[in-house]
């Protein structure tokens, strides 16, 4: 009888008759327990905390809906993540021979990373672009870059993850290109453009049009892909850069979803049906430091897609209920200081996304809070990775965290944390319009602050910064972007621009200039679509500078938002 009495213990009941007398001989902690978004975290949880939740009705089992335990039922025993690192400096030749040593070291995905002035629709030789060529990414100013940078790889065989915004059709028409010059069959053609432009209003910054003119150019994507590159993933809608602003985990989760309701809208008033686009939508999220909470944030973020895809849009097809990720380690959490213990920091982010589910994952390299990451440095994070894959079998067990008490209690309040934040950009009239108000800004700031201050006060550690010191006067060796490869970038521009046949180039920008003024028409079809021009265009060596050019002339460019 007193064993039954025992186990009939509520929490509470503990909680006084224990852990408060026990806590009385404790010294007073200094550095908050919290989560990211400053909520106190409970020292104990149990089945008290869990609200009767019926198990079986609210996780459910792997692979079906509302998919809380990974959206695959065998997940990591069928198939392991995809593992990609992004990548990219300097011209198509060096990233190139950095892509085939990443594959032939195991690396089963690439990820391109581009340099500013491809970001922002600038050829390589605009005065606008000088001293950023190559330097945060590859440079493409043509077909003959992308040429390059996929010489010696078969497309049909990998998938590439390309983090491109503002000029992501053009991209991805370049990427169509080469796989035709390959001889690929585009219908086996894998990857994913990112093509998020609500986040970098929000977040980022690599904007060049109007929300009118960029969203014409998603809903084009979106429209194009579904008859003619149908394993792509057409757009990667992504908390991460919010993330790395400054935003907690419920605020990324919320955002994120914002803006995929904002496109799915605007998908559905351009003529598509939700399930024609949904299942080829996929997401960015960032995994930082604070493993279970991350782990949380996965699990509750594929419940609450459910919810917005059925009750939403009404989606019939499973696929658009299934929510599929890519993950990458909190690049703001890498420090100068010590930067091998970011080798520690990427190893503890990575677990969290796998243990929370992720389809894919990059793990940062250790020294880019110093500049772009050496070989040996990608290395390890390549084999961060593998290790936690083949090592720690923790990828052998299906969620192997479902049913914490505690995991489960974080999954609830993420969720339902994240769904208040959706009402409320919902009444300010949805996420463009809060973006026009400057709402997601100001909540982003505000996280951001709130964090710094704490790390000035010294009430939240960050290891080798602002606790556990020293005075380290070396620093790594770090990869620099030579003059020659600028020099080669550029020279194999001007061999381009004299190459081909310029009367051609200039007959089909004014054709782009005709078909991007086109007014209000179902996105649906064809000689209304964008795509097929940029396609056209790229395969006759018109650059991206050029295409933009008159894009910028016709959708006009978006200046900052201004947030008071």
């Amino acid at each position: 009888m007193a064993q039954n009495d025992h186990r009939s213990r509520s929490k509470e009941e503990w909680l006084n008759r224990v852990y408060a007398k026990a806590v009385e001989k404790l010294p007073e902690r200094e550095d908050p327990l919290e989560t990211s978004d400053g909520q106190p975290l409970e020292p104990l949880y149990s089945p008290d905390d869990l609200d009767g939740w019926d198990y079986q009705e609210k996780l459910g089992f792997p692979g079906e809906s509302p998919y809380t335990r990974g959206v695959q039922p065998t997940m990591y025993r069928g198939r392991l993540w995809t593992m990609r690192q992004y990548a990219g400096f300097g011209d198509a030749e060096e990233s190139n021979r950095r892509y085939r040593y990443l594959l032939e070291h195991g690396q089963t995905g690439l990820s391109v990373a581009f340099d500013l002035p491809t970001q922002i629709g600038y050829d390589s030789d605009d005065p606008m672009a000088a001293s950023e060529v190559g330097k945060v990414g590859v440079a493409i100013s043509s077909l003959a870059d992308m040429e390059l940078l996929f010489k010696e790889i078969p497309l049909e065989k990998v998938t590439t993850s390309m983090t491109i915004n503002a000029t992501a059709a053009i991209l991805l028409a370049f990427y169509v290109a080469v796989a035709r010059k390959q001889g690929a069959d585009l219908r086996k053609i894998g990857g994913t453009t990112q093509h998020d432009i609500l986040k970098e209003y929000i977040a980022r910054g690599t904007y060049i049009f109007p929300p009118k003119g960029s969203m014409r150019l998603i809903t084009d994507v979106f429209a194009w892909c579904k008859d003619s590159l149908p394993q792509w993933n057409t757009i990667s809608i992504s908390g991460y850069h919010m993330r790395e602003a400054g935003c907690t985990a419920v605020q990324e989760v919320a955002f994120t979803f914002a803006d995929a309701i904002a496109y799915c809208q605007a998908a559905i008033d351009a003529g598509l049906e939700f399930d024609e686009f949904a299942p080829r939508l996929s997401f960015f999220f960032a995994s930082y430091s604070n493993l279970l909470e991350e782990v949380a944030k996965f699990r509750a973020a594929r419940r609450l897609w459910v919810t917005l895809a059925r009750d939403r849009f009404g989606a019939k097809d499973p696929r658009s209920l299934m929510l599929r990720f890519h993950t990458q380690t909190g690049g703001a959490t890498l420090t100068a200081q010590q930067p091998e213990n970011n080798i520690i920091r990427t190893a503890v982010q990575a677990l969290a996304a796998v243990l929370g589910g992720t389809q894919s994952l990059h793990t940062n390299s250790m020294d880019e809070a110093l500049a772009l990451p050496t070989e040996k440095a990608v290395q390890i994070a390549l084999r961060t990775q593998q290790v936690i894959a083949y090592e720690s079998g923790v990828a052998d067990v299906i969620d192997a965290l479902g049913g914490s008490y505690y995991v489960e209690k974080m999954t609830d309040r993420i969720e339902e944390e994240a769904r208040r934040y959706i009402d409320r950009i919902d009444d300010l009239g949805g996420a463009l319009a809060a973006i026009e108000m400057g709402y997601q800004q100001r909540e982003i700031q505000e996280a951001s602050w709130r964090y710094q201050r704490d790390v000035d006060a010294g009430r939240r550690t960050v290891v080798g910064v602002n606790r556990f010191t020293t005075d380290e006067k070396s620093r790594p060796e770090i990869l620099r972007v030579q003059q020659e490869t600028v020099r080669r970038q550029l020279e194999r521009l001007n061999r381009v621009r004299s190459e081909r046949d310029n009367a051609k180039v200039q007959q089909l920008l004014r054709l782009l200039e005709d078909a991007a003024r086109s007014g209000e028409r179902p996105s649906r079809r064809s000689d209304a679509n964008l795509m097929p021009v940029f396609v056209e265009c790229v395969e006759n060596y018109v650059t991206i500078g050029e295409i933009c050019r008159v894009l910028r002339n016709v959708f006009g460019e978006q200046r900052e938002f201004m947030v008071f």
